[in-house]
């Protein structure tokens, strides 16, 4: 594949099976209705897991424009690559969340709450504070980037395995940090499916909520890239 594909794909994965289980579990009538927060964060794990080693060889597995944005910032990757990365990654997230979509689209249909129905797509806050959750963002993401940078590749590869950490990582911080926002730390992986959201047929669906939309976009952003300079200065 090449490094647009491999992106657009792995993002693409990433996005089915880690809104998928939110879809599973907040929707009216599946299967997994109500498991909880527990069964959300080993399930977006395991949709990083699968979107990074299905990715990495061919183009290093970012998935993530606030990602690509900090390695560039720190000098691991070609600024003239950054566009045609975080379009692939957005065009993925769009692809998976249609998917999702219309996997769910009976149990979106049957979902009388909006909220419910949103948030199969796209992140909100448990409590409305701009300052507040914008810092959640920015801390999540923050711990990711540097977590990232900071996994010790060993001296023989385990293929797949080695998207482990990474999945690990993911796993931490939905489980410590997810409570507030959701977790997005990826601006692809929100704005992309709450772009679906506005634009997809769904039976009784409210608002997109974009008078929060930037904060899931801005706050990795800046967490990635202040994580990228603390790397720095470390090194």
């Amino acid at each position: 594949m090449s490094p647009f594909i491999a992106e657009l794909v792995g993002t693409c994965l990433l996005i089915i099976l880690g809104e998928g289980v939110v879809a599973n579990v907040v929707l009216a009538k599946t299967k997994g209705n109500g498991g909880g927060l527990i069964a959300i964060t080993l399930g977006w794990a395991i949709a990083v897991f699968v979107g990074v080693y299905s990715s990495v060889a061919a183009s290093g597995a970012h998935l993530n424009p606030a990602i690509t944005i900090g390695l560039a910032v720190l000098g691991k990757f070609d600024w003239g690559q950054v566009p045609t990365y975080i379009l692939a990654q957005f065009l993925g997230a769009m692809l998976g969340s249609t998917l999702v979509w219309y996997h769910y689209r009976q149990h979106l249909d049957a979902t009388e709450n909006p909220g419910d129905q949103l948030a199969c797509f796209s992140t909100g806050p448990a409590i409305k504070n701009t300052a507040q959750n914008l810092f959640s963002e920015v801390l999540g993401s923050f711990v990711l980037m540097l977590g990232v940078l900071l996994i010790i590749k060993g001296t023989n590869s385990l293929g797949a395995l080695d998207a482990l950490p990474v999945a690990l990582l993911v796993l931490g911080i939905g489980l410590s940090l997810g409570g507030t926002t959701g977790y997005a730390i990826n601006p692809a992986r929100d704005l992309g499916p709450r772009i679906m959201h506005a634009i997809l047929p769904i039976k009784g669906k409210g608002s997109s909520d974009w008078g929060y939309s930037w904060i899931p976009v801005v706050g990795p952003i800046i967490g990635a890239v202040l994580a990228a300079l603390v790397f720095k200065a470390l090194s």
